[in-house]
């Protein structure tokens, strides 16, 4: 029993010592820095999603634009 305890043990912490967190090196950023990799990659996505968010929230006034969410400014 001691000994298949020990192995679990053993073997959670070698699982566990490939979850280190390893920040990007120089090198690598130029690939995070792609456009592809942002998380506003797709402009019409987002306008889309804000457009619609905006719609659904009749208590806010939107993005940038004065009035309130009835459609009166």
């Amino acid at each position: 029993m001691h000994r298949r305890l020990s192995l679990a043990w053993l073997g959670f912490a070698l699982l566990a010592g490939g979850c280190a967190f390893n920040p990007p090196q120089p090198w690598e950023r130029g690939q995070l820095a792609r456009p592809e990799m942002q998380f506003d990659y797709d402009k019409l996505d987002i306008k889309n999603a804000q457009h619609i968010y905006t719609s659904k929230e009749a208590a806010t006034g939107g993005y940038g634009v004065g009035g309130g969410g009835c459609g009166c400014n």
